[in-house]
């Protein structure tokens, strides 16, 4: 009777091994496959040097005619201005393709006029926007006669004008977390238009720049909102400060992010809003309730309210930009999803008819795919002729 219990617990602990020894197996394989996932992203993520071809003699063109010295740019520069290229290129097709067979070699005309004003609206410029620019290229044409290269060159100026005022107006040309302080950027906007894929770019950029990040999932409203934070935020190796409880207050969260961010000396928290409640009065109650936790918290802080809208979405992105502007005082725009769309033009609208300067610009998925927004190399990468 002994003899068959102690088999019997032999033959249950063999067991109890072989399957403890099975999970331990794929557990290592689960954490190799996961580390060779990693590696993957962090190749996909380095840039490589291209062909010497049409896009990178533009690319190289557009960073000499900013200044730069032969031996002072980078293969990222590089990188980056070739994507922002393609990413325009929906809009350049609908836009400038057009333009410039109208243009040709051929002084403007006012039925060429004519032909810009309809592309403009089209590229979701917006009114005001197209009413500005074709105020002064009249104006122009009445004056003088105007070569097509030179009218192209006059409405590249006009274009940056628009970018440009609500940038210069805000005194701060390039948006940057300062040094050995807290900044606390929050991230607001509808759901669907990239918000928590731009914090994750966001938290990539910060981290590359040597900056101590941190994020705050106070978007807790929509469901798995805070698994996609935390997928980027490992992406990058920046923690995510967060309440799985459902329907957690976000200003609670945003509280415990702060006094986080206090501990670890952090120099930028990245703080994730709802982008939708009941109705758009408990939104912008509820970032008031933010703003009230940070004003009392830290004071001091410098803040930010970053809008991030989809280009996609043309005029209804401006009509977004136009109903937070009243309620969530807002200090910038962030434009995503430029690649697949021919609405580029509605950053025209937003920075003339919300006179919000736009900070950054995002045009693809990778994590590379977002960057600090210069309305030289947009324009150009809108307006170029090949």
């Amino acid at each position: 009777m002994e003899s068959n219990e102690s088999s019997n617990s032999l033959d249950w602990a063999k067991q109890a091994y072989a399957l403890l020894k099975e999970k331990q197996e794929l557990e290592k394989q689960e954490l190799e496959k996961q580390e060779l996932e990693k590696q993957e992203l962090e190749k996909q993520d380095q840039p490589k040097l291209g062909d010497f071809d049409e896009e990178f003699t533009w690319s190289a063109m557009i960073l000499a005619s900013q200044g730069k010295k032969v031996n002072q740019i980078s293969i990222d520069e590089i990188d980056w201005l070739s994507r922002l290229k393609r990413g325009l290129e929906d809009t350049r097709k609908g836009f400038v393709t057009e333009l410039l067979d109208k243009l040709g070699d051929d002084p403007l005309t006012p039925d060429t006029l004519d032909d810009l004003e309809t592309l403009l609206l089209r590229a979701d410029a917006g009114i005001d926007a197209t009413d500005k620019v074709m105020n002064s290229l009249r104006k122009k044409l009445n004056e003088e006669v105007v070569a097509g290269d030179e009218a192209l060159n006059f409405l590249k100026q006009q274009l940056l004008h628009i970018l440009d005022k609500p940038i210069l107006d805000s005194g701060d040309k390039l948006l940057v977390p300062k040094k050995n302080k807290l900044n606390i950027w929050l991230i607001v906007g509808v759901n669907g238009v990239g918000k928590t894929t731009t914090i994750g770019k966001l938290a990539h950029l910060a981290v590359k720049s040597n900056f101590k990040t941190l994020i705050a999932a106070a978007d807790t409203f929509r469901a798995a909102a805070v698994e996609q934070l935390t997928i980027w935020g490992a992406r990058s190796n920046v923690d995510v400060i967060s309440n799985q409880s459902k329907n957690a207050d976000p200003a609670a969260v945003v509280f415990d992010s702060i006094n986080s961010a206090l501990k670890r000396d952090t120099e930028l928290l990245l703080v994730d809003t709802a982008g939708r409640l009941q109705n758009k009065n408990n939104l912008m109650d509820e970032l008031s309730k933010i703003r009230k936790i940070i004003d009392k918290k830290v004071p001091n802080a410098n803040v930010e309210s970053l809008l991030v809208l989809d280009a996609s979405q043309g005029q209804n992105g401006l009509k977004q930009a136009q109903g937070f502007a009243k309620s969530a005082d807002l200090t910038g725009a962030i434009i995503t999803k430029l690649d697949g769309s021919s609405r580029g033009g509605v950053s025209l609208a937003v920075s003339l008819e919300v006179n919000l300067p736009i900070r950054f610009i995002g045009a693809g998925e990778s994590i590379r795919d977002l960057r600090p927004f210069n309305s030289f190399q947009f324009i150009e990468a809108l307006l170029a002729d090949r």
